[in-house]
């Protein structure tokens, strides 16, 4: 008998076929993905920056006289920590083409003050992407280095024409500003035009002058204090860049002073070819990767650089394999031991405030002075180390100080608003002593330092009235307690800076242009103030509510 023909195969449904030729098909874009994840391990990250390091190290010892800055945050991975001398902010999104722009909010003053009393200073930064250097260098800088530039211009041309009578013990004399000396160059040739890297297009070039004239006057607005500058800076300031495909001839390196300007060298710490990714140490093979300290939070696994240095010969020793492990028992252990420090904190207690000048009586009234024109560059009081080698910041005389969540003991502390909300309470702390509102960034909520700002704005008016000095602190120090002093300074202190309870808060408008001002001269003294614009929204929103409220009051 014959053999029965085999039945057909029956026909794959449309969607289980689409589905196997899906999983069958990598898309570019995922294999491109994959391969990422695949060389963006935490090991290739780390030997990456340590390589880059040593880049940094050998060109800021081409001028060991001028100070180390990092820009922040991924500035923060190329040098040890007592390697820099300070940090600044300088953001890339300011330098995006078509999107040009001077942050009156992050003015990084204490920058150029300090590269006008050390001749100059050297900025670390790096870039992911496939270029030389960050907008934060390619653009940002430069317009800040020019808008400075001619803000001072301005301001000596101002003295020359006022004649030698007018801020002669700021700004100096005329005489000084006209060229009469060789040392100090004078209004005529202070160069205030755009400095650009080359590879910038002209038709950009020509963009961003025309915007120098109205950053200025903003910047002349904002209530900066230019005397200081001016009297600081004897030179221009005028960015200089360098690369790993920079070429320097070692015995041709020129000596900082013999500029006409002071030099703001941008570092750019990464190579930005893609030629030779893969390298070999003596014991294992790692992928480089451009810009590695960048984005710290999708690659870092809790690790900061001060772990990083701190440990980096047990990281980099331990190869690919056993990294993740260390950093893993590494951040830990950091976690525990930060924890202890916590829980072993000394009670805040409540004592009067010890001063020689002493708080000044007006009928019931506390008056605190608060000058308005000190210079924290010039006080030794402005800024405290406490024990753990953190900053604490005093803005002016006011008794507000701001600072990031502190486990030790701060000399000249009387109470403590804390805003972090991974923290705990203190044990034995009295409700006078310390208050604790848990704070979170407008990206988890929106709303959620609005709500908290009246009791933080009660605590600190109830401290003040008593004489008490307030930290106000938060994770980092940067950004929420900044803010939160931003409206107790606002609300509570009138425009000659001195406590008067609010009541000229009623009497004036509130605008962007005076928050501005005073969170301008909060950053004088807290010179690694970052706050984010959601968060100022916050304040602002914060004081027009209140002072609608208080009208309705009156």
């Amino acid at each position: 008998m014959a053999a029965a023909a085999a039945a057909p195969e029956p026909e794959p449904e449309p969607a289980a076929a689409s589905a196997a030729a899906a999983a069958a098909t990598l898309s570019i874009y995922k294999a491109a993905r994959r391969i990422k994840r695949r060389d963006s391990t935490l090991y290739n990250a780390l030997r990456s920056v340590a390589e880059d390091a040593a880049f940094v190290a050998e060109v800021a010892a081409l001028w060991p006289a001028l100070p180390l800055v990092a820009n922040l945050r991924c500035g923060l991975w190329y040098a040890p920590p007592r390697a820099f001398a300070a940090t600044c902010y300088f953001k890339s999104t300011d330098g995006h083409a078509g999107n040009w722009s001077f942050s009156t909010s992050r003015l990084n003053l204490h920058l150029a003050l300090l590269a006008g009393e050390r001749g100059g200073c050297i900025i670390v930064d790096s870039t992911r992407r496939g270029k030389r250097f960050p907008d934060s260098m390619s653009k940002t800088i430069p317009i800040w280095c020019c808008v400075l530039n001619r803000a001072i211009e301005r301001q000596r041309q101002q003295a020359i024409n006022n004649g030698s009578t007018v801020n002669s013990e700021v700004v100096g004399s005329p005489a000084m500003w006209n060229g009469d000396t060789e040392k100090n160059s004078g209004s005529s040739n202070w160069d205030s035009s755009v400095h650009l890297p080359v590879w910038v297009l002209d038709t950009e070039k020509n963009a961003i002058e025309g915007h120098v004239e109205e950053w200025t006057d903003q910047f002349e607005s904002c209530g900066a204090d230019i005397n200081s500058l001016a009297l600081r800076l004897q030179k221009p300031l005028r960015p200089l860049w360098i690369s790993q495909r920079t070429r320097i001839w070692l015995n041709e390196v020129p000596e900082h002073e013999s500029w006409d300007f002071t030099p703001i060298i941008l570092i750019s710490a990464s190579a930005s070819n893609a030629v030779a990714t893969q390298r070999m140490s003596s014991e294992f093979s790692w992928h480089y990767i451009p810009g590695a300290g960048d984005d710290e939070e999708s690659w870092a696994r809790g690790l900061t650089p001060t772990l990083f240095w701190k440990h980096s010969y047990d990281l980099l020793d331990a190869g690919p394999d056993l990294c993740n492990h260390l950093v893993v028992d590494i951040v830990e252990k950091d976690r525990v031991h930060r924890a202890q420090r916590g829980e072993h904190s000394p009670q805040i207690t409540v004592k009067p405030l010890k001063s020689h000048d002493g708080p000044k009586y007006n009928d019931d009234h506390i008056t605190y002075v608060w000058p308005m024109n000190s210079d924290p560059c010039t006080s030794t009081t402005d800024a405290q180390y406490s024990n753990n080698g953190r900053l604490l910041f005093w803005i002016g005389t006011s008794n507000l100080a701001v600072s990031s969540t502190l486990q030790d003991t701060l000399v000249g502390v009387d109470c403590i608003l804390n805003c972090d909300s991974t923290s705990k309470l203190p044990s034995n702390s009295s409700e006078n002593s310390y208050l604790e509102l848990p704070i979170v960034g407008s990206k988890e909520d929106r709303f959620s330092l609005m709500k908290n700002l009246p009791k933080a704005v009660d605590f600190a008016k109830r401290n003040l009235i008593a004489g008490r000095k307030i930290l106000v602190c938060c994770q980092n120090g940067e950004d929420i307690s900044i803010c939160v002093a931003l409206a107790i300074v606002t609300l509570l202190f009138d425009d000659s800076g001195c406590f008067d309870y609010g009541s000229s808060f009623v009497k004036r408008d509130i605008t962007k242009l005076e928050m501005r001002k005073r969170l301008v001269f909060i950053c004088k003294f807290a010179v690694n103030a970052r706050p984010s614009r959601g968060n100022l929204k916050q304040v602002y929103g914060f004081l027009s509510n209140e002072k609608e409220r208080l009208l309705c009051l009156t």
